[in-house]
């Protein structure tokens, strides 16, 4: 299976499936001297373990990561660094009865199609499952832009229809509800919600924001590799997301040129903006002005009411999922497109040193001295 392999230089490679002995992930390309430790990754981990709440699966796994290469005393050594995360909470028979048929809003139909075979046990490589080799990779890549100032943050905007106002966001609410909302008032009507989806046999989706602060000017590259479409496939990526949007996104469209432009000013030597409607990106790449950007996340399709479908033979037949699966997968996805997003901008920090003639020159003409 090819696709598994994401980024140029810093590098990762997920493996492992659902129901398997574990999964993990492959970091390639981390630069030596990066502080990095398991408690490093866990804080990572921990964000999208399962079990956490109500509005969670009830799977329990205790997600922890074991760094079995790449870094020795407490630093990264140059080498690959490879990332184990044991299964410990398989309930495979619970997929027994549905291993013939299609689950509606599953990769079932289409894996079949492509390789003829299929591990029918939670989705295989298909299941949310695989993002914790994402998270892990991204906890690596989160400290890399740290050491330079660059911070990325993801947090739940919207379940359902309950969206929290940006004026009414306060980030240090973000980890004090169980759905990640920038408000504790929105998060109490999210849960709501989700309590009638909840009774109703029925699930939500949602849209998380990620905002990345501190990122300097001229990241990225124009035409093919440009920041935005960069940041756009590492996010539509993950399993559950259905749309992508940076800055005004969709909003642009009905805007004029006149509302719409950032208007650049003058400051203490410092050429910044007066709005950001371009989500901090312009021309491919990063402007300096934070990079704001938006995904869309599918409700979750495994529910548990009566659902239409065909068997492997072609026939129409009803299917009712059973088992345990997270009524919303947003809150748990958050750490995963914060994840992908840090990965990404790790990858294109690491391309852009090769930007300039005079930034070659000025590491390798004064080595040594």
């Amino acid at each position: 299976m090819a696709g598994s392999t994401y980024g140029t230089l810093f590098k990762i490679t997920t493996w492992g499936e659902s129901h398997g002995p574990a999964v993990g992930v492959v970091v390639d390309g981390c630069p030596a001297g990066l502080p990095l430790t398991d408690t490093d990754i866990q804080e990572y981990l921990d964000r999208r373990r399962p079990g956490q709440s109500r509005y969670t699966t009830a799977r329990k796994e205790s997600d922890q990561a074991e760094i079995l290469s790449g870094v020795f005393e407490g630093r990264t050594t140059g080498t690959p660094i490879s990332i184990l995360i044991k299964n410990q909470d398989q309930r495979s028979r619970d997929y027994g009865k549905i291993k013939d048929c299609y689950r509606p809003g599953h990769a079932d139909y289409t894996f079949d199609c492509k390789y003829g075979i299929r591990d029918y046990r939670g989705g295989g490589r298909s299941s949310g499952r695989e993002t914790i080799g994402r998270v892990a990779a991204g906890a690596v890549a989160s400290r890399l832009l740290a050491s330079v100032g660059i911070r990325v943050t993801a947090y739940t905007a919207a379940i359902g229809a309950i969206t929290v106002p940006r004026s009414a966001y306060n980030y240090d609410c973000i980890h004090e509800n169980d759905l990640y909302m920038p408000n504790n008032e929105y998060a109490a009507k999210a849960a709501a919600y989700l309590e009638q989806c909840i009774k109703n046999l029925d699930s939500s989706g949602g849209i998380i924001e990620c905002a990345v602060t501190g990122m300097p000017a001229g990241i990225g590259e124009t035409v093919f590799d440009k920041l935005d479409a960069g940041l756009a496939k590492a996010v539509m990526s993950v399993g559950a997301v259905k749309g992508v949007e940076i800055g005004d996104g969709f909003r642009a469209a009905v805007a004029t040129g006149s509302t719409n432009n950032d208007a650049f000013q003058a400051a203490d030597g410092q050429v910044t903006k007066k709005t950001n409607h371009s989500g901090g990106i312009l021309g491919g790449m990063s402007d300096g002005s934070t990079i704001l950007l938006r995904a869309a996340v599918k409700p979750t399709p495994s529910i548990a009411r009566p659902q239409e479908t065909v068997d492997r033979s072609g026939s129409n037949t009803e299917i009712t999922i059973t088992g345990r699966h997270d009524p919303v997968i947003v809150p748990r996805a958050v750490v995963v497109i914060e994840s992908m997003v840090a990965v990404t901008l790790a990858d294109l920090l690491m391309a852009n040193m090769s930007a300039r003639m005079e930034w070659l020159e000025r590491f390798y003409c004064n080595r040594g001295k």
